[in-house]
Order: C-alpha cells, then sequence, then structure tokens
C-alpha cells in the first residue's frame, strides 16, 4: 500500500523490528526450557505460578488484535461512550470468572482444563460439547491475529500481507513450541509491561499532536446528537449490551481463562483476577479514545473501512520512532493471546481427547507432550492458511459465541447444584444453539407469536446473567432474587421491542433456552451427585502411581 495516508517503513527495517520482537520474545523463553519436560507444567504450569506473572498474564492475553481496533471502532462509530462500553465490559469479562474459578479450583485442585472438569461431573458428552466449542473459538483467535498481522505489516511497509501473517506465525510458534504454557506466561509479563508503557506514551502523543483539548472540543460541531451523549441508546442496545453478554459467555467458555485460572496458586486467584480486570479496562479504554479523537478530528476511513482508524491515527500524529513503537505494540498483543490459542489448543488435545478419552484413562505423558507439540504446529499452519486468505469469519465467530452463551448457566449450575444430569447439560445447550441460530439468521419471521416467545425466552435470559453474576459476588439468595426481578423487568421491556435487536435477541435466547431447560429437564430425574467426586477423578497425569509413592515414604 503506498497511499499517502499511511506512512511506510522499508522493508528492512519492518523485518528488524519483527525478527528484534520475535528473537527477544524466544530468548526469554529458553529461560523456562526443561530438557525432561513435565505434562502438568507444559499446560498449567503444575497450578503454583505467582501473582504478577498471572495478573500480566490475564491481562496481555486478553488485550489482542481486536481490543485495539475493536474498542478504537467503538470509540469512531459511538462516540463518547464507545471506549467505555468495549474497555468496561471486556474488564468485567476477566472479574466475572473469579468467584466462579474460586468454586472450580474447590472441586478439581488439579484440573488442566474446564471441560475437564464438567466430564468428571457428567461424562464425556458435555466434556466434548466444551472442548470442541474451544477448539473452535481458539483456532479462530488465531487465525484473527494472524490475520491483523498480515494487514498491519501491508500497511506499514512495502511487505506483502502473506509475508506479515507468515512472520507472525512462525515467530509465535518458535517460543511457544517447546515449553507450552510456561513461555505462554513468562513472556505475556514482558509484552504487557512493554504494552502498557508504550500506549502511556502513544495515546498523550496523538493527543497533543492533533491540537489538544482545543481541537477536540471543536471536533463536537461534527457529530451526532447520540453520539455526543454518553448515555446513548443506541451504543448501549447496538454495542454494550451485545457486548455484555458476548463477554460474560467468553469468560465461561474460553480455555485460554480458564488455563489461568487453573495455573495461578489457588489463594491468588481473587487478587489476579482483580488486578488483571483494571490493567485490561485502563489499556483497552485508552487505545478505544484513538477513535473517538478520529472521529472528533474528522478522520475518514481510509477506503471506507474502520480498521484502517488506528493506523491512520498513528501515520498521521506520530514520528517515525513512535510509529515503530506503535508497531510492537500491537504486535506484542496479538502475539500474546496467539501463543495462548496455542497453549490452550495443546492443552485441550492433550486433556480432553487424549488424556481422559482415547487413553482410557491410562495416558502415556511422553505420547501427550507429542500431542501437545504437534498439535502447535497443525494450528499454526491452519492459522496461517486461512490468515492468507483472508477469510470471512463473521459466521464462525456467532456460531461459537452462541455456544459458550448456551453453556455458561449449565456449566456454573452444575458446579453447585447436585441434580444437574448429564442429558440436561447436552440437550439444554444443543437445543439452545438450534434456537439462536434460528434467531441470529431470521429463518422464522420474528413477528406476532413467534417474536414474542422469543422475548420471552431472551428476557429469562436476561435474568440469567444479572443473576449469575449477582450469585457470584453477593451469594445464592441474592442471585435468585435480582435474577427474577430481572427476568420480569425484560419481559415487559423487551416486548414488542427487542426483536429489531437481532444480534441481542439471539445471544439472550441462548442464555434463556440453556437455563430454561437445564432446570426442567434437571428436576424430572431425582439425582443428587457427590462433589468430592471430581477431586478423586481429576488428578495430574504426572502424579506418582500408588506403588511409587509408597516406594517414595519408605525411602
Amino acid at each position: 500500500m503506498t497511499d499517502p495516508a499511511f506512512y511506510q517503513f522499508s522493508s528492512i527495517t519492518v523485518i528488524l523490528l519483527l525478527v528484534a520482537f520475535y528473537g527477544g520474545t524466544f530468548f526469554m523463553s529458553t529461560f523456562v526450557n526443561k530438557k525432561k519436560e513435565n505434562v502438568d507444567g507444559f499446560m498449567v504450569s503444575s497450578g503454583k505460578v505467582g501473582f504478577g506473572i498471572s495478573a500480566a498474564s490475564m491481562t496481555a492475553t486478553w488485550i489482542w488484535a481486536a481490543s485495539f481496533y475493536g474498542a478504537a471502532i467503538s470509540g469512531y462509530n459511538y462516540g463518547l461512550s464507545g471506549p467505555m462500553h468495549y474497555g468496561f465490559w471486556g474488564a468485567l469479562m476477566i472479574l466475572f470468572i473469579y468467584p466462579f474459578g474460586l468454586r472450580f479450583r474447590k472441586l478439581a485442585p488439579n484440573a488442566h482444563t474446564l471441560a475437564e472438569v464438567m466430564q468428571a461431573r457428567h461424562g464425556s458428552g458435555s466434556q466434548l460439547i466444551l472442548a470442541v466449542s474451544n477448539l473452535l473459538g481458539s483456532l479462530i483467535s488465531l487465525m484473527v491475529n494472524f490475520t491483523a498481522a498480515g494487514a498491519l505489516v501491508s500497511v506499514l511497509s512495502p511487505l506483502s500481507f502473506q509475508t506479515g501473517v507468515l512472520i507472525a506465525g512462525i515467530g509465535v510458534l518458535s517460543y511457544t513450541l517447546w515449553s507450552g504454557f510456561r513461555a505462554s506466561i513468562l513472556t505475556d509479563f514482558a509484552q504487557v509491561v512493554a504494552m502498557m508503557s508504550i500506549a502511556v506514551v502513544i495515546i498523550p502523543w496523538v493527543y497533543f499532536s492533533a491540537g489538544g483539548s482545543e481541537a477536540l472540543s471543536a471536533g463536537f460541531s461534527r457529530i451526532t446528537e447520540e453520539q455526543a451523549n454518553f448515555f446513548s441508546m443506541t451504543a448501549i442496545l447496538e454495542q454494550g449490551a451485545p457486548f455484555f453478554v458476548a463477554v460474560l459467555a467468553y469468560a465461561i467458555g474460553n480455555q485460554t481463562i480458564a488455563q489461568r485460572l487453573f495455573a495461578v496458586r489457588q489463594d491468588l486467584i481473587k487478587s489476579t483476577f482483580i488486578t488483571a480486570t483494571l490493567g485490561y479496562g485502563s489499556i483497552v479504554i485508552g487505545l478505544g479514545m484513538l477513535g473517538l479523537m478520529a472521529l472528533l478530528l474528522g478522520v475518514v476511513p481510509y477506503d471506507g473501512d474502520v480498521n484502517n482508524i488506528i493506523p491512520q491515527m498513528a501515520s498521521g500524529y506520530l514520528p517515525p520512532v513512535m510509529i515503530a513503537l506503535f508497531f510492537i505494540l500491537v504486535i506484542g498483543s496479538l502475539s500474546s493471546t496467539a501463543d495462548s490459542d496455542l497453549s490452550a489448543l495443546s492443552a485441550i488435545m492433550m486433556t480432553d481427547i487424549y488424556g481422559r478419552n482415547l487413553a482410557k484413562g491410562n495416558p502415556d505423558p511422553r505420547r501427550m507432550l507429542l500431542l501437545g507439540r504437534i498439535t502447535m504446529i497443525v494450528a499454526t499452519v491452519a492459522g496461517l492458511i486461512f490468515a492468507s486468505f483472508s477469510l470471512d469469519i463473521l459466521v464462525m465467530l456467532v456460531f461459537v459465541g452462541a455456544l459458550w452463551g448456551a453453556i455458561v448457566f449449565p456449566v456454573i449450575v452444575s458446579c453447585f447444584w447436585n441434580r444437574v444430569t448429564g442429558p440436561a447439560f447436552v440437550w439444554s445447550v444443543v437445543i439452545a444453539l438450534l434456537l439462536f441460530t434460528i434467531v441470529r439468521f431470521e429463518l422464522l419471521p420474528m413477528t406476532g407469536i413467534i417474536g414474542g416467545t422469543f422475548e420471552l425466552i431472551a428476557a429469562v435470559g436476561g435474568g440469567v446473567v444479572l443473576g449469575l453474576m449477582a450469585f457470584g459476588f453477593f451469594g445464592r439468595i441474592a442471585g435468585l432474587v435480582i435474577g427474577v426481578i430481572g427476568a420480569i423487568a425484560c419481559a415487559i421491556y423487551f416486548t414488542g421491542f427487542l426483536r429489531d435487536y437481532t444480534v441481542l435477541l439471539g445471544s439472550l435466547t441462548a442464555y434463556g433456552t440453556s437455563a430454561i431447560l437445564c432446570t426442567l429437564i434437571s428436576l424430572m430425574r431425582n439425582e443428587r451427585f457427590d462433589f468430592d467426586l471430581i477431586a478423586q477423578r481429576v488428578t495430574h497425569f504426572d502424579a506418582p502411581t500408588p506403588e511409587e509413592a509408597v516406594r517414595a515414604t519408605e525411602t
């Protein structure tokens, strides 16, 4: 791309920047390499990671390419409230998991994946639903990050899109392959320190280079009344509410969060997740302000593509040295998430596909490690191939997001209520996904009785979202009361209205359907589950055999 809207480095400069970044990251990863790798350490670092590394890793993992572009686009499209709707709700996703994470770790202190916990609770059906959804989600995330790397390289240099994709893929794989999760969290720490340092410099630099408060104040005459309103209903219904619902599903459904939950020391879960919440929110809201500044300054997206807002602002208001730092900032953010995706994919294949199913309870640790590394290589190749084609991944993202929305209630309730059954879990998720598909793609007309029925189901979904949050932070009674009140209020407000907002209607339908069916089907059978069985069934793969333990005691 040679358009003057973008500053371009020479090919040699960009290659040197990439080599320096990935070379330095690879060098850091050598400090955690082990000649004789441990299966549990490869997946969750044996559950003993400290506060600083864990908090930084959570923050870096969720500040990915979409955070940069999504926050800026939200600020550009929705004005004053846009960055808050993206950054605040995204941060809430991290905070939401910790009260339930405490329960997950209490039930299964030696777990590697959340799907593994569900297998111990219900059997293979619920485990495979979680595992497959995470395989799809992590692969799509990997593809998105490689695509962002290719786009950034093609915008800021004469190099091709495919070249940028290839360098990013090889670079991330190089430092993640041998030490897995340990390499991911160690490099995350360095990457988040760099991201915070660079963001603190770049955002004020753009602000003052653009003319400061005087220039931005003058821009209020260019924007609409809704964009100037911090409490814009358009922003809430089109951006805030759908994103809020989606990120809560992401908190429960995504293995990269669960992996860090099972890796951090159990007594540090609360402080780690609260710190990561604050770190993510501050950085992403700050980056979203670049989009708001672009709106107030009257910047027109190059080629009509709002994804170009970020590089345009960097090119227009930063000197070359700062643009180079911006380049590293974006590459670091997408790499920290891509390596987490590789670690998550390998853990799922090692634990949920091989360790707990194919190996039939007798896994070979060496074979598991080999499978984990092969998974990383195959996933990287697949991500590179799909990213190089610049495929439209919206439909896949919609399905994965819906599946995660459908599993939130069954997963959480399965860890607190002893009457939830395996069939209740599986059928509630499957039917919730089916109804979501009908709504999201309008396979039936959302009018009359049909539209009203789906709005009522979505109202239940709204109550479920509010109730689960209240339950996590304030206990069961508060959760039930707020959930019921929320569902009634949503039913009154949604009727005849929500059908015009398909994305939000579909997402809440997934929540509501799974909650209704999971509860009803569970009540149809009078089963009781002993939660102590989960810890007995979920163990370290490298734990000594009883004979080895006896010998160790004797010596």
